[in-house]
């Protein structure tokens, strides 16, 4: 099957480590994925996120790039789209804030004077139900457990590499899993059958053309 890529699989992350997520491992090519890794230890280029979205707003008027702000109950991340991704933005226009959303989008990192700062390019943007959000959490939590145990163990390269750069504090990280489980409504881990199937049809991946911005020009202003 000669002319197809392979996408990447979207990891379920929370904003608080992916926020910390600020080294990106060199392309070998201008073809190759582009790869973030996180302070518990994986490389990640795309994402799965669900979580409320605040703000949207076009960053310049007339620029067709719009800013996006949202949360989930660790933090928020930021995210850009455009007309780069029709498909998100056509479902932007059509999303009120504050609404309940799941994003598939690749992970960008960006410089601004000495900071380093993470968002999310949205190749697919939808409203969900809250029940699809706490399904989310409830899996992203128990995702974020086994990195925690894979970080204690120290076995595989991205891990030691992520304590060589990070040297996360793993308690701190299991707080945050123990806050995100507290948003939960009760049952929620019992009753996931029918917001697992939804949530499967979210984690299909989509075909995308990519613009690659400087954000860092933009953002200074």
């Amino acid at each position: 099957m000669n002319g197809i890529r392979r996408r990447e699989v979207a990891r379920r992350v929370f904003a608080y480590e992916l926020n910390r997520s600020t080294y990106r491992f060199p392309r070998e090519d201008e073809k190759s994925p582009t790869y973030v890794l996180t302070p518990l230890g994986i490389r990640v280029n795309r994402v799965f996120f669900v979580g409320a979205l605040l703000d949207k707003e076009e960053i310049k008027p007339d620029s067709g790039i719009w800013r996006i702000r949202v949360s989930d109950p660790t933090s928020a991340v930021y995210g850009y789209v455009g007309r780069f991704q029709p498909d998100a933005l056509e479902s932007l226009m059509e999303i009120d804030v504050p609404e309940m959303v799941a994003i598939v989008g690749k992970v960008r990192t960006f410089e601004v004077g000495a900071r380093i700062f993470v968002s999310i390019r949205p190749e697919y943007i939808a409203p969900v139900e809250s029940e699809v959000r706490d399904y989310w959490v409830y899996e992203t939590a128990k995702h974020t457990i086994e990195r925690i145990k894979a970080m204690e163990r120290k076995e595989d390269e991205d891990v030691k590499l992520a304590w060589q750069i990070y040297n996360p504090n793993l308690n701190e990280y299991r707080a945050v899993v123990k806050q995100a489980l507290m948003t939960l409504k009760e049952g929620v881990v019992a009753e996931g059958e029918e917001e697992e199937e939804e949530i499967k049809e979210f984690e299909e991946e989509f075909e995308f053309e990519e613009e690659e911005w400087d954000l860092s020009d933009i953002l200074k202003e």
